[in-house]
């Protein structure tokens, strides 16, 4: 395991289309271990491929010790509505409120090329539409309604 370096805001490779990962091999499990070690060295709850400069559609989420290992994920159901803050690893010294679905049902490929599925609310929802709007390019400044500044 490595840590990476997290590009930020104004990188490119942030506006990018991740590409599907067709084959679950020992590099995408590298890489896997490397987003979770690099979101954890810095207290993050989720990390997304393009956010270490790798167009693949890989994220991990984390939430009340719980870790979420998502290859090619695909929200298939969503229901209600939350507007919370949302910050970003990529977007450090930012922080706004977004409108993201109440309840989320991911669907994915784990580290070994199973198929899984996950449910989740409140944070743990956010961070899966977080996620994997990284992997189209979209952060979190681009949909929240007002962004606030701080030091960090």
């Amino acid at each position: 395991m490595a840590l990476r370096e997290i590009r930020k805001e104004g990188d490119p490779v942030l506006r990018k289309k991740s590409r599907e990962v067709t084959e679950v091999n020992d590099r995408i499990r590298e890489l896997i271990d490397d987003l979770t070690e690099t979101m954890r060295s810095v207290a993050g709850v989720g990390l997304a491929a393009p956010q270490v400069g790798v167009l693949r559609r890989v994220v991990v989420v984390e939430v009340e010790d719980q870790l979420y290992e998502l290859v090619n994920p695909v929200i298939v159901e969503t229901s209600g509505e939350q507007f919370e803050d949302e910050a970003c690893l990529s977007c450090p010294g930012k922080q706004g409120a977004v409108h993201r679905p109440a309840y989320v049902k991911i669907e994915a490929l784990d580290r070994n090329g199973n198929k899984v599925s996950y449910e989740g609310d409140g944070l743990l929802a956010r961070a899966f539409c977080h996620e994997t709007d990284h992997l189209d390019g979209i952060l979190f400044i681009d949909k929240a309604e007002e962004i606030e500044e701080f030091e960090v």
